[in-house]
């Protein structure tokens, strides 16, 4: 059986913690943070654990994740 292909895209955006779970950057942080507050774009810094709802679909995505 031929090897299944990993969606690049998700590749980069997706990655795996040591317990399983797959973490991501969270949204919003990408451009017009002139008027968002300072505490915001803190938050928004750090990773996101992904709810399990998404989580069954980035596994298809990340065969070998």
């Amino acid at each position: 059986m031929p090897k299944m292909k990993t969606n690049r895209a998700a590749a980069k955006r997706f990655r795996k913690t040591a317990k399983g779970k797959i973490r991501c950057d969270k949204p919003y942080h990408g451009h017009i943070l002139t008027k968002k507050s300072r505490k915001r774009k803190r938050r928004l810094r750090k990773n996101a654990i992904l709810h399990s709802s998404g989580q069954k679909q980035v596994r298809k995505l990340l065969p070998y994740l």
